[in-house]
């Protein structure tokens, strides 16, 4: 745990993890990820969207065997967010909604000590295929998950006024 801090500070202080401890994850302490993840908002309250959760180590050295990503198969664990973007009404919201319970999670685990890394430089086909997501179901982002063995340092953000106006661009 990060000890208390706001969440304003507690946000400003998380990084992407790419080096993990050789540590699982409680199950009490994924459930709580898991739920924030689950208690996130979506469009109408549709939740057109599924995760896929995996920590068989066998499986995460395939989901992202690539020079980019060859830190997911030392991951711990991996979250695979997915989208029903067919979804009546809704469809053209459900990757903000499954971003938005991505981002959640990513927060939660945080605060609890576990750090993450978004990652979408994978082949999206070949996950789907190694998971047995339907066709009709797009995947968004994996994100992995574990103890932080590294504590990157805060990198360079843009000027505040480069991302930033008020009522007009």
């Amino acid at each position: 745990m990060l000890g208390f801090m706001s969440t304003v500070d507690l946000i400003l202080s998380r990084r992407s993890i790419r080096k993990y401890e050789k540590k699982d994850i409680p199950e009490d302490i994924l459930h709580q990820i898991l739920e924030t993840g689950r208690q996130a908002p979506s469009a109408v309250n549709r939740q057109p969207i599924h995760f896929v959760v995996v920590n068989d180590h066998d499986l995460l050295k395939d989901l992202c065997n690539n020079f980019i990503a060859r830190f997911v198969k030392y991951a711990p664990l991996a979250i695979v967010g997915c989208a029903y973007t067919k979804a009546l009404w809704t469809g053209k919201w459900a990757i903000i909604d499954a971003t938005i319970a991505m981002e959640n999670m990513v927060i939660s685990a945080w605060s609890l000590g576990i750090g993450s890394c978004w990652v979408g430089a994978c082949n999206k086909k070949k996950i789907k295929e190694l998971l047995k997501i339907p066709e009709k179901w797009k995947v968004v982002a994996l994100l992995t998950f574990g103890y932080p063995a590294e504590q990157p340092k805060q990198k360079k953000k843009k000027p505040f006024e480069e991302m930033f106006s008020y009522n007009t661009f």
